[in-house]
C-alpha cells in the first residue's frame, strides 16, 4: 500500500505538459465544434433562403398563377399546383395572395382566404426578398415574390417558406459527422500529446519541477564551487560545441567571463585532447600554466551524449617539482662528493701510514682545490643560490651518467634576476637535462652550460654534443604541448617555451654551433604572463 506521501507526491513535468495538453486539445476541439455547428447551421440559412427565393421566382412567373389570382381561384386548380409545387420541393408552404394580403392557397384548408403574416413591401416595390418571420406554422424562413399579369400590372404575391424546425432536423441527421470529426481530432490531439509528454518524460527523466528547479540549482552551485575546471562538450554533432564551461576553467584556461564559449576559444593543443575520450593524466601546457587533462565519455542509455574533460592546474606542483630537483640534484652532489671524499681519505692515510707525507699533502691539496675551485666559482659570480645548487647538482648528475658538463668561465649572474627563483630553476634545469639525454646518443658526451648579463638581457646558453636541432624541429618540440610522461621532464621544451612567453622573452637554435639553445630575457620588470 502506497503511503500518504507517495501519493501526495507532485505530478512529473511531463505528466503535467500531458493533462495540459489534453485540457487545452479538448477545450480547441471544443470550441472548434461550437463554430463549426454555428457556421453549419448559417449555411444551412443562406442554402434555404436561396432555396425558397428559386421556387418563389419560377413560381410567380406561371400565367396559370396570375390567372388563379385575378378569378381568387381559392379551392381550384391553383391550390392544387402550390402543394404540389411545395411536395416536390421539399418546402413547408407555398402561399398565394392577392394584393390585399389574402391568401388563396396554404397547406392547411383553415388558414385559406385569413391574412396573410409577414411582410410584402419589398415585393410590391417589384422586388424579391427573403425573411425570417413566425407565421402560423411557427418561425420560418420565406421569400415573397411579386406576380405579374400579361400586362405587367402587380396582381399578388407568392410566399415560399420553410420551417425552423425542419431546418434543425436536417441539420440534426447531419450532427454525428461533425461529432465524430470533433471526436476524432480530440482523439488525435490525445494521442499526439500523449506521444509528446512521453518523450518529454524520458528527456526529464520523469521529474517534477520542484526536482528540475532543485537540480539545477545544485547543478549550478557545484559548476562554481568545484574547484577543477569543467568542460562538457557535444563531440557528436559535426562541429564539436561546448556546452558547459565552469568558473575555473574560464580562468584556467583565460576564457571570456561570461557568455558561450566557442570551441575554437580552446587553446589549440588542448582542441584534440578534448574531442577524445578516455583521456587520462594527459599533461597540456599552455602560455602559463601547466595542465593536467582528463577526459570521459558521457552515456545515457547506452547512447554516447558527449565529453566531460576536467583541468587540474599543475603550474604550482611543477614549480615546487623544479625546486625539489634542483634540491635532489644538489644532495646527489653532495652524496657523490662524500663518496669521492672518503675514497680520497682514505688514500691519504694509506700514504701517510707508508710514509709518504709529502705526496699525500700534495695529493689533498690538489683534489680540494679542484672540487672547490667550481664551486668558489660559482658561489662569487652567481648569487641566485638555487640556480647555484641546481648547476652544481646538474654537474655530478652528468658525471654520472657519463656525461661532462661544463660551466663556462664568463657565467655570472646578479642577485635579482628577471624572472622568479621557482621559474628559473624550471627553465635552466629542464634545458640541461633535455643537453644531457641529447649528448648521451654521440661518441662524445658532453654539455656545456653558460649563463650571463648585459645591460637589458639575461642570456642563457646550453650546448651538446647530440645531433642538433633545426628550428622547425624547435617549433616542433615547443608546440607539442602535452606530455604523457609520468614525470616533468617529458614537458621538455614546451615548459620552456611557456615560461620564455610568460616574459617576453626569446627562444632560438644558434646554427653555427652545432647544438645549442640560446633563451634571452629582457632584464624589464615584467611580470609573468605578460608576454605572448
Amino acid at each position: 500500500m502506497r503511503s500518504v506521501r507517495d501519493r501526495a507526491r507532485p505530478l512529473s513535468v511531463a505528466r503535467q505538459l500531458l493533462i495540459l495538453q489534453l485540457v487545452v486539445f479538448t477545450v480547441m476541439a471544443v470550441v472548434a465544434g461550437i463554430l463549426f455547428v454555428l457556421d453549419e447551421r448559417r449555411e444551412a440559412d443562406d442554402a434555404t433562403a436561396r432555396e425558397v427565393t428559386e421556387i418563389a421566382d419560377t413560381f410567380a412567373q406561371f400565367p396559370e398563377v396570375a390567372q388563379g389570382i385575378a378569378a381568387s381561384d381559392a379551392d381550384g386548380d391553383l391550390q392544387v399546383r402550390a402543394e404540389k409545387v411545395r411536395t416536390s420541393t421539399g418546402v413547408d408552404f407555398v402561399v398565394v395572395m392577392g394584393r390585399d394580403e389574402i391568401r388563396l392557397t396554404h397547406p392547411t384548408r383553415e388558414e385559406i382566404r385569413r391574412p396573410y403574416t409577414g411582410h410584402t413591401e419589398p415585393a410590391r416595390a417589384g422586388e424579391t426578398f427573403t425573411e425570417t418571420y413566425t407565421g402560423s406554422l411557427g418561425p420560418s424562413i420565406r421569400a415573397v415574390a411579386p406576380v405579374y399579369d400579361e400586362a405587367d400590372d402587380l396582381v399578388g404575391f407568392v410566399s415560399v417558406g420553410v420551417t425552423r424546425t425542419r431546418i434543425w432536423q436536417e441539420f440534426v441527421t447531419g450532427l454525428p459527422t461533425i461529432l465524430g470529426v470533433v471526436a476524432a481530432g480530440v482523439a488525435v490531439s490525445a494521442a499526439g500529446a500523449y506521444l509528446i509528454a512521453r518523450r518529454f518524460r524520458r528527456q526529464t527523466l520523469g521529474l517534477d519541477a520542484r526536482q528540475l528547479r532543485t537540480l539545477y540549482e545544485h547543478h549550478d552551485a557545484v559548476l562554481h564551487s568545484i574547484g577543477e575546471g569543467l568542460l562538457v562538450l557535444d563531440t557528436e554533432s559535426p562541429t564539436p560545441r561546448i556546452e558547459v564551461v565552469n568558473d575555473e576553467a574560464r580562468r584556467l584556461l583565460d576564457l571570456q567571463r561570461a557568455g558561450p564559449v566557442p570551441f575554437d576559444a580552446l587553446p589549440a593543443t588542448l582542441r584534440d585532447a578534448v574531442t577524445r575520450r578516455d583521456v587520462r593524466d594527459e599533461i597540456h601546457v599552455t602560455v602559463d600554466r601547466v595542465l593536467l587533462v582528463n577526459s570521459d565519455a558521457v552515456r545515457w542509455d547506452g547512447r554516447t551524449l558527449g565529453t566531460v574533460v576536467t583541468l587540474r592546474d599543475h603550474t604550482e606542483l611543477r614549480g615546487v617539482l623544479g625546486e625539489l630537483d634542483a634540491v635532489k640534484s644538489l644532495a646527489e652532489s653532495l652524496r657523490a662528493q662524500a663518496h669521492e671524499s672518503a675514497n680520497r681519505l682514505h688514500t691519504i692515510i694509506t700514504m701517510v701510514e707508508l710514509g709518504r707525507t709529502t705526496e699525500a699533502v700534495a695529493f689533498a691539496t690538489d683534489e680540494l682545490a679542484m672540487s672547490q675551485a667550481l664551486i668558489d666559482r660559482l658561489t662569487s659570480s652567481v648569487r641566485e643560490p638555487a640556480l647555484v645548487a641546481l648547476l652544481l647538482g646538474k654537474t655530478a648528475d652528468a658525471s654520472d651518467r657519463g656525461v661532462e658538463l661544463t660551466i663556462t668561465e664568463d657565467t655570472a649572474l646578479e642577485s635579482t634576476p628577471p624572472m622568479s627563483t621557482r621559474d628559473l630553476v624550471t627553465l635552466v634545469g629542464n634545458l640541461v637535462d633535455n643537453a644531457i639525454d641529447a649528448a648521451r646518443t654521440s661518441e662524445e658526451q658532453w654539455v656545456e652550460v653558460g649563463i650571463r648579463q648585459d645591460e637589458s638581457t639575461m642570456i642563457i646558453e646550453v650546448a651538446d654534443s647530440g645531433p642538433g636541432m633545426s628550428a622547425e624541429t624547435l617549433a616542433r618540440a615547443t608546440t607539442r604541448g602535452y606530455s604523457t610522461k609520468s614525470d616533468h621532464h617529458g614537458l621538455g621544451l614546451a615548459l620552456v617555451n611557456g615560461l620564455v612567453g610568460r616574459y617576453r622573452g626569446a627562444l632560438r637554435t644558434e646554427p653555427s654551433l652545432g647544438s645549442m639553445v640560446v633563451v634571452e630575457i629582457p632584464l624589464g620588470r615584467a611580470e609573468p604572463g605578460e608576454g605572448a
